[in-house]
């Protein structure tokens, strides 16, 4: 079984997510994964970077309470807020009741949603420090 290890001290924001993402799991590619959710989870069933398509692997994820705050609320709301601006191609209403949910207090961080991605993929066994 491989086993990858995210350094949480390494996310501060979106993008420090996923470079990291990217020094973890694509160090042999020529390309890098985009800031994508969707591309997050699509890593995760393996057949490009490091995981193997159908590959059982350990995600240890170091100091992830700094990556729980830096992923949280605030970085979470400029997300919402980035993909709601007048040039934005992407769909206003899903973000702007994604944003509604965030300030009621119900909607989902962007690292929740993070965690929602690795604890779909039974091949994923995530463990923290």
């Amino acid at each position: 079984m491989q086993r990858f290890e995210i350094e949480g001290s390494n996310i501060v924001d979106i993008a420090s997510f996923y470079a990291e993402i990217n020094r973890v799991f694509m160090q042999q590619e020529n390309w890098l994964l985009g800031q994508t959710l969707d591309g997050f989870n699509d890593l995760l069933y393996g057949g490009f970077g490091r995981l193997k398509a159908g590959q059982a692997a350990v995600l240890v994820w170091k100091d992830i309470r700094s990556s729980k705050i830096a992923l949280g609320i605030e970085t979470t709301r400029k997300y919402y807020q980035h993909k709601l601006a007048p040039e934005s191609p992407f769909n206003k209403e899903h973000f702007k009741k994604a944003l509604e949910e965030l300030d009621a207090g119900r909607g989902k961080t962007y690292f929740e949603l993070i965690i929602e991605i690795i604890n779909e993929h039974p091949n994923i066994q995530l463990m923290v420090t």
